[in-house]
């Protein structure tokens, strides 16, 4: 686990760095408070950090303060390295947001023991979010945690420029196979296309169980060619397996509406609305087929038809 040291005093920051490395911890080094303070609020920056109270441009505790009101800096556990020896300073170190105290001159045994200890914290609250973020019944990211990533990627779009395109996902005839095989055939039916849209997007794509049958998957720097590129490849891998089940093997398939746009101009109810008007234009166009939306704008894709624009919304009480 990578730990950040911030401290002005170079005789202190070689020590810690010479007897925590030789224990196995990967150190980052800050030289004050506002350099810890920018690598503290990177997207990976490390989880565990050792602070000294004195030190220029933001003091240790300042540097609690300000982490603790930042979203990634929430999730910092911070250890206060200091010489003040007062129960006030140990308070007032606490006070400030600060997860334990050591004092210099420091036992290098003890610091290996606290941090040890921060370390086992910091494995279980992250077990603790991955289990909060996931679908119980097939083990991706469930509807709350799909979509922080989709505002996530959308707000990285906006400052970069660039495309996002989502898929909406529905199994066909979904509740045909509820009630011809029962619902423990069909939990196992959405796992495995679950595991099927995970082992067929890119690496740095996100899929998650958007509700019941239906699955969304974010397509970071997508524009609507390269969505349906794949969608299509996606739809068509699915419509080739036969799911194996205590029913027998099955076979499925499924729809997919996509949509585009650029940056948060259309924002995530915006795409997700697209992308469900498309849906339920494959659905009703015969099922097993990718439909396409630029902005608010339907468009028909398939493999050998061009994309043309739909005029006005198809009716969406569609039954799936």
């Amino acid at each position: 686990m990578r730990i950040l040291i911030a401290d002005d005093d170079p005789v202190t920051r070689l020590a810690l760095e010479t007897l925590l490395t030789r224990r196995g911890w990967e150190l980052v080094t800050a030289i004050d408070g506002g350099e810890a303070y920018d690598i503290l609020c990177r997207a990976d920056a490390p989880k565990l950090a050792i602070v000294d109270w004195m030190m220029p441009f933001m003091s240790g505790p300042q540097l609690c303060r300000k982490l603790r009101e930042s979203v990634q800096g929430k999730q910092t556990h911070i250890i206060m390295l200091t010489g003040k020896r007062g129960k006030e300073d140990v308070v007032t170190g606490l006070g400030a947001g600060a997860d334990d105290y050591v004092r210099k001159p420091f036992e290098i045994d003890e610091l290996h023991a606290r941090l040890c200890a921060a370390r086992r914290i910091i494995e279980l609250q992250e077990q603790l979010r991955s289990a909060a973020n996931l679908d119980h019944l097939t083990g991706i990211l469930n509807r709350r945690a799909v979509l922080d990533s989709l505002r996530s990627v959308l707000a990285n779009a906006a400052d970069e420029g660039t495309p996002v395109s989502i898929a909406l996902i529905d199994v066909d005839r979904f509740k045909d196979i509820n009630d011809a095989y029962g619902h423990l055939v069909g939990d196992a039916a959405l796992r495995s296309i679950a595991r099927l849209l995970n082992d067929h997007i890119r690496s740095y794509d996100v899929v998650g169980r958007y509700g019941g049958e239906e699955f969304l998957v974010v397509l970071p720097g997508c524009g609507l060619g390269d969505a349906f590129e794949v969608a299509e490849r996606v739809r068509a891998y699915v419509a080739r397996q036969s799911i194996s089940t205590s029913a027998g093997a099955l076979s499925l398939t499924i729809s997919i509406g996509i949509a585009s746009g650029a940056g948060d101009v259309v924002g995530v109810e915006g795409l997700i609305f697209a992308a469900d008007k498309a849906l339920y234009t494959a659905k009703n166009g015969g099922r097993n087929r990718v439909l396409g939306a630029l902005g608010l704008e339907c468009v028909p894709c398939s493999a050998s038809e061009p994309a043309r624009a739909i005029a006005g919304a198809r009716d969406m009480q569609l039954q799936r």
